[in-house]
């Protein structure tokens, strides 16, 4: 910062731990703080009141003011709009990834560089350098994974102030700082909207469509409530007729859309159904492209470890990725981003 210039920060209070520690931190460094709270209100039970509240208790705590920004309708336009499209079409979207992108880091970075903010920050577990995006230095809650979409504009503007912290220690500090939501549980759940019962959520909005469970062969061993609810990996909510609880649970291991089927396989032979290679659409670069001729590393679901991969483009934005090994349970809609030892590089969309 300029000596004697107070830089204006605007911080994404949700009213949880971690934006509001975020918050702290950046107060006692030196910044100008205003407090934002982000009003999403998609369903009559998505708690955004209480949730204000506390965002509320914190900024008196804190002395500093408090905005509201609603994003409602940007919200149902850009993530709600875009999850049901993707079920529809028989893939598994990532909500999160679309929140960070259009909300977080879209609507909410363009409405504060609007009214004279020089930075955003939020609880993002993660950090950056001057141009690159960084994992964070607690790997358990490293959100990068969330955040491939970043720009390098966005990222040159946004702070991340506990991401060189443990989780640990946030909680710690909230304590220590006397913050009226110090042991507040972590949310969970769909971006905003918070913990549901997902497929009772889809179900609102998408027809049940009742169809086949195919064996490996193709034949009909059971029956599933609708295509769109299922992803790769499940191995709960359809029927397997012919299944007694001595044999092996059964997984979706494919979906044909096609036919309104899942093709599920028992346990021991999930691993005949692994792929080596990922072709992804609507790739991101934050700050470098990079090689064909490096080796990285890759991350195809959120908190599954990182696999070393190699990299090779195809036309316009597709880009090809190749693993040194096998992978289960990659579903088409899914992110799989892309780092370089701490670098999160960017990344795709499975296709």
């Amino acid at each position: 910062m300029v000596r004697g210039v107070k830089q204006k920060v605007f911080v994404a209070m949700s009213g949880g731990v971690d934006s509001s520690v975020a918050a702290v931190l950046l107060k006692k460094q030196g910044y100008d703080i205003t407090g934002v709270f982000i009003k999403i209100e998609v369903t009559d039970d998505c708690g955004w009141r209480e949730e204000r509240r506390d965002a509320m208790r914190v900024a008196a705590k804190l002395k500093v003011p408090l905005l509201t920004f609603d994003l409602s309708q940007e919200y149902r336009q850009s993530v709600i709009d875009y999850l049901f499209k993707e079920y529809r079409a028989g893939r598994t979207p990532n909500p999160d990834v679309m929140c960070n992108k259009e909300i977080k880091f879209g609507a909410f970075f363009k409405q504060a560089r609007r009214l004279g903010a020089d930075y955003i920050a939020t609880g993002h577990y993660a950090r950056r350098s001057k141009t690159n995006l960084l994992v964070a230095k607690d790997k358990q809650k490293d959100q990068t994974y969330f955040l491939w979409t970043m720009t390098p504009e966005v990222l040159s503007h946004c702070l991340f102030p506990i991401g060189q912290y443990q989780k640990s220690a946030v909680r710690v500090m909230a304590k220590k700082f006397g913050l009226p939501n110090a042991t507040k549980p972590d949310s969970q759940g769909l971006c905003f909207i918070g913990q549901i019962d997902f497929k009772d959520f889809l179900r609102q909005y998408l027809p049940a469509a009742p169809g086949p469970v195919l064996s490996e062969a193709g034949r009909v061993i059971g029956h599933h409530h609708g295509n769109h609810f299922y992803t790769i990996g499940e191995r709960h909510g359809f029927t397997i007729h012919q299944s007694t609880p001595a044999e092996s649970p059964y997984y979706i291991v494919a979906k044909d859309s096609s036919q309104n089927a899942l093709i599920a396989a028992p346990r021991e032979r999930v691993a005949d159904w692994s792929v080596k290679e990922v072709e992804l659409t609507n790739a991101n670069w934050i700050s470098v492209r990079p090689s064909m001729k490096g080796s990285y590393q890759a991350r195809a679901r959120y908190r599954a470890p990182l696999d070393s991969c190699r990299l090779a483009f195809s036309s316009g934005d597709k880009i090809k990725v190749v693993f040194d090994q096998s992978l289960t349970g990659v579903a088409p809609g899914q992110s799989c981003a892309i780092y370089d030892h701490g670098v999160c590089l960017g990344g795709g969309v499975i296709s």
